[in-house]
């Protein structure tokens, strides 16, 4: 077999009719941009992918926690130092709560450098009598409604490239350059609202970590992992003409990495078993998410994990559910007992925000974060009760002080959301709203350790 037959051609998996791609009216454009994409240097190397599959390994065995966080909808507008460096922040300032309350190893991995492409519930959209093509994200369209904005671009493909390449570049450069050490936690939330409950139980946290590293650099020890921090890309892998496009052979391996990202999911919308999505992504050697609505059956999830991953390799899939807090308690346990009684041991991640959006009296998209909390709890309800692993979150959120989601700390409401609502397509957390989470996580986490026989911590007191 050569190595350019070890996925499915971009031909074959058209011919299977792929859900949620758009009609391009230049097919010999389209052509061009992929012909381009092929040749780009990788955004990620095969290498990375394999060590995020180690680290998941180890959530799936309860040795560690993923936090998955970033935009609903990136935008080419929104690549920019103050943006890329805020949501970092935040994920940073998260990630802090968790490990030093919970003392549990996070896995970090953002929606960031490639999330920049949306399924949509219908193709078009309508106002006043005017009907245009859907926005599908800044990767397909624009989002102004004029006919030349919605217009399926290919070009916007290559401009994807471009952006994502951006982010990551100064990603990692802040990520190594010390702008993820822990000595400079306490500047992570410098310009949050100081008076606010959850940033001042932040700041006591930092305040407590800083002792801690003070006395732990006293003794001698000033370890390399206190400096920087592992960070991973993910995104939906969308769009089958640029993630195929943007597949590369490993030079070590001679197997298939999508080198857009180093964890790719198939959505709830794609995940159709005999579909195009499943299909190319199996043949991928990245670590593969799959997200699971409230639909899903056992089924379903053995069906998906025997055609993604039948070699049960640790670290290899993950499911990502998204069940709405009203139905997490009742949906979720069956499909855990039947996917666990089967011997596989994937990692577990909750999506809380998927299935919580509602839309207001003025017709704001919004969520409440008092149903993505719950789902959060309900998540933590339902393996403790299946005696699993809990293993991670996937959030919606913005390093900025938007007014999207509706309650948390700062008590928003309806009426608050047209002060600062700035996404392009689903409401995310704001900053504040995400550190009450990460709080929130890192309360179940610590209860469930200290009830756990084998707690996650490798520390163990000794008595001499």
């Amino acid at each position: 077999m050569s190595d350019a037959s070890r996925i499915p051609s971009l031909d074959q998996l058209h011919a299977m009719n792929p859900a949620q791609q758009p009609v391009y009216e230049d097919q010999t454009e389209l052509a061009d941009v992929v012909a381009q994409l092929r040749t780009r240097p990788p955004l990620v190397f095969a290498g990375e992918c394999d060590d995020l599959r180690t680290q998941l390994a180890a959530v799936a065995r309860g040795e560690a926690f993923v936090l998955q966080g970033g935009d609903c909808a990136e935008t080419f507008s929104g690549v920019t130092a103050s943006n890329i460096q805020n949501k970092l922040r935040t994920l940073l300032s998260m990630a802090v709560v968790m490990t030093y309350a919970a003392q549990v190893p996070i896995v970090k991995i953002g929606r960031i450098a490639g999330q920049y492409a949306k399924p949509r519930s219908k193709d078009t959209e309508t106002r006043d009598g005017v009907t245009l093509p859907a926005y599908r994200g800044d990767a397909v369209n624009g989002f102004d409604f004029t006919p030349e904005s919605r217009r399926n671009n290919p070009r916007r493909l290559l401009e994807t490239y471009n952006a994502s390449s951006a982010t990551m570049n100064l990603a990692r450069a802040l990520l190594t350059g010390g702008f993820a050490d822990l000595r400079t936690a306490h500047s992570w939330n410098a310009d949050f609202v100081r008076s606010g409950p959850v940033n001042e139980r932040y700041l006591q946290l930092v305040q407590e970590i800083e002792r801690a590293l003070a006395f732990m650099v006293s003794c001698g020890m000033d370890d390399e992992a206190m400096h920087t921090v592992d960070f991973f890309s993910s995104h939906e892998a969308l769009l089958l003409d640029y993630e195929h496009a943007m597949t590369r052979i490993d030079s070590r391996t001679r197997t298939p990495y999508d080198v857009s990202g180093h964890f790719i999911w198939i959505g709830e919308r794609t995940r159709q078993i005999d579909g195009a999505h499943v299909e190319f992504l199996r043949h991928l050697r990245n670590p593969i998410g799959i997200k699971l609505g409230p639909t899903t059956t056992a089924k379903d999830a053995l069906a998906l994990a025997d055609k993604i991953d039948p070699d049960r390799e640790p670290g290899r899939l993950t499911f990502i559910t998204r069940m709405g807090a009203g139905k997490i308690r009742t949906n979720l346990p069956p499909v855990i007992d039947e996917v666990m009684a089967s011997g596989r041991l994937p990692v577990w991640v909750c999506d809380p925000m998927h299935g919580n959006t509602f839309t207001t009296e003025g017709g704001v998209k919004t969520r409440a974060f008092s149903d993505v909390a719950d789902e959060v709890q309900g998540f933590f309800d339902v393996h403790d009760k299946c005696g699993t692993w809990p293993g991670g979150v996937h959030v919606e959120l913005t390093g900025d002080d938007v007014t999207e989601c509706v309650g948390g700390v700062g008590e928003l409401g309806e009426g608050d959301l047209d002060q600062r609502y700035e996404t392009a397509c689903d409401p995310r957390l704001n900053r504040n709203q995400s550190l009450e989470l990460a709080f929130t996580v890192a309360e179940r986490l610590t209860d469930g350790r200290i009830r756990r026989s084998n707690p996650v911590q490798a520390f163990v007191p000794a008595s001499f």
